[in-house]
């Protein structure tokens, strides 16, 4: 019987999976004084996505390349273009980049991981909490209903938004992002919650 009840609250689980939310808001951000809104439009930008995992910064970057291409520019993986020895030689890097004329790059980097548990009880003076064995009663039979216990998976990233050509930082921002299970989710929400800060900077024009 106990087993027959996992089943069933697993099951329950598993349906509302699907139905979770990524969002992703910015915690703060910051704007070079003098940077002008950039020119997206068939420029070559170099997406780096700094994990030590070949395997996750693989997905971070094509995930990159593929929003930032959806936006006009060249969205280029850099894993593609630079060898593991590249990218971490800077002068290396920067020589095979500039030559394969690159005009920007959109940085990002997991500078945090949390799990938030979130408890909602409701109106703990109406009827089912007011008297001890009334809530006995209601308590065991919803003690495995999933809508009273939700757990969100946070990750908090840093992105840093460079001219290439000028070598300059242009923005940067830090965001948390609530509910990213895959990286691809996460850098998709994260790439539409970046433009649209990045238009309300001035930094690009509005869709």
């Amino acid at each position: 019987m106990r087993i027959a009840r996992w089943l069933v609250v697993a099951a329950a689980v598993a349906a509302l999976a699907p139905l979770a939310c990524t969002t992703t808001t910015f915690q703060s951000t910051w704007r070079a004084p003098e940077a002008k809104p950039l020119q997206m439009k068939g420029a070559k930008v170099v997406g780096v996505f700094l994990s030590k995992s070949a395997t996750v910064r693989h997905k971070g970057e094509d995930a990159m390349a593929r929003e930032l291409t959806a936006r006009g520019a060249q969205g280029v993986p850099a894993y593609t273009v630079l060898t593991d020895d590249e990218a971490k030689d800077p002068e290396a890097a920067k020589a095979k980049l500039d030559s394969l004329g690159f005009a920007g790059a959109v940085v990002m980097r997991v500078v945090g991981r949390e799990t938030d548990v979130h408890y909602a009880p409701g109106v703990w003076v109406g009827p089912r909490y007011r008297h001890f064995w009334g809530y006995w009663r209601w308590g065991w039979g919803a003690v495995y209903e999933p809508r009273y216990l939700a757990v969100d998976r946070v990750v908090k990233v840093e992105t840093l938004v460079y001219s290439i050509t000028q070598d300059e930082l242009v923005w940067a921002g830090v965001s948390k992002t609530v509910d990213a299970r895959h990286v691809d989710d996460l850098v998709s929400d994260l790439s539409q919650a970046l433009t649209k800060q990045m238009q309300k900077d001035g930094l690009l024009p509005p869709s």
